[in-house]
């Protein structure tokens, strides 16, 4: 027995799709962890699974599995290649699409260029729902790491994200800092660490290390959450392009309590079948 994949990549973050509409797809920790590696597998950052729709109003549901195993929440560089996919595929051939995911609905649309703006929805900054050991909410945190206090942003898009300013991404301590912030104690559930640059209100750069899968070239909910948090630190316009090392999105937000809106690229590497 074998299943069908895509590969696809979104501005480089990678993934392996799996259409669970049609097929039976039963993936444990074990398997996807295989299914990510470079060297052995098939390789990608996340694994994403599309399934039949579980929440009311939806067309389907978009599950995210990072590259050590852990089923995550939302995935904003996958969202986009979740929409390219099941037009590609034929499950729809809508330009608006309803998606359900462990986060809450979202909506993916298709543009008139094949660019894919995703509604991300509105983002969490009470420390409480992100999650973050804090007292009171505020626009900035400070964090002990190895002896040193660091400002950080808290933000979670569906995700836990971690912001913190940087003079520059190029020279920036992701190596050293990014798995220490991502497992520290005042995130429960851990966290992606963003390092933004600043060059203009309605631009910077961008690295982030994602929980469980590392520095990636790309990262769309670490991008909506850049921006979320320079824009309540008084630092960006309402709409903001977002350099990171695989290519740039466009990330638009009006701080008025409204949904995060990212626009980017999506695309097909090739697909393949693997033995059950």
């Amino acid at each position: 027995m074998t299943l069908r994949f895509t590969k696809m990549h979104g501005l480089g973050n990678d993934f392996v799709v799996f259409d669970g509409v049609r097929q039976v797809v039963e993936l444990d920790a074990a398997a996807i962890r295989r299914l990510a590696d470079r060297h052995r597998g098939i390789g990608c950052d996340q694994v994403l699974l599309v399934e039949r729709p579980r929440l009311p109003g939806t067309a389907f549901h978009y599950r995210i599995f990072n590259a050590d195993g852990s089923e995550v929440e939302q995935c904003g560089n996958g969202a986009r290649c979740f929409a390219r996919f099941v037009r590609d595929q034929g499950l729809c051939d809508q330009t608006e699409i309803p998606v359900g995911t462990a986060a809450g609905a979202i909506r993916l649309f298709i543009e008139p260029d094949g660019q894919v703006r995703v509604d991300m929805g509105v983002p969490i900054l009470d420390p409480a729902r992100i999650p973050f050991l804090a007292d009171a909410q505020a626009p900035t945190y400070d964090l002990a790491v190895d002896g040193e206090t660091l400002a950080i942003g808290a933000v979670s898009m569906g995700n836990p994200h971690a912001v913190l300013l940087v003079d520059d991404t190029d020279r920036a301590p992701v190596a050293r800092l990014g798995p220490r912030i991502e497992s520290h104690p005042r995130f429960p559930q851990r966290v992606n660490v963003g390092f933004m640059q600043v060059l203009a209100p309605d631009q910077v750069r961008l690295r982030v290390y994602e929980r469980g899968t590392g520095e990636t070239l790309a990262c769309g909910t670490g991008a909506c959450a850049a921006v979320v948090s320079g824009r309540t630190r008084g630092l960006l316009g309402p709409r903001v392009r977002v350099s990171l090392p695989g290519g740039d999105l466009v990330i638009e937000w009006s701080v008025n309590g409204g949904a995060v809106q990212m626009t980017g690229p999506a695309q097909r590497v090739f697909e393949g079948e693997i033995e059950r």
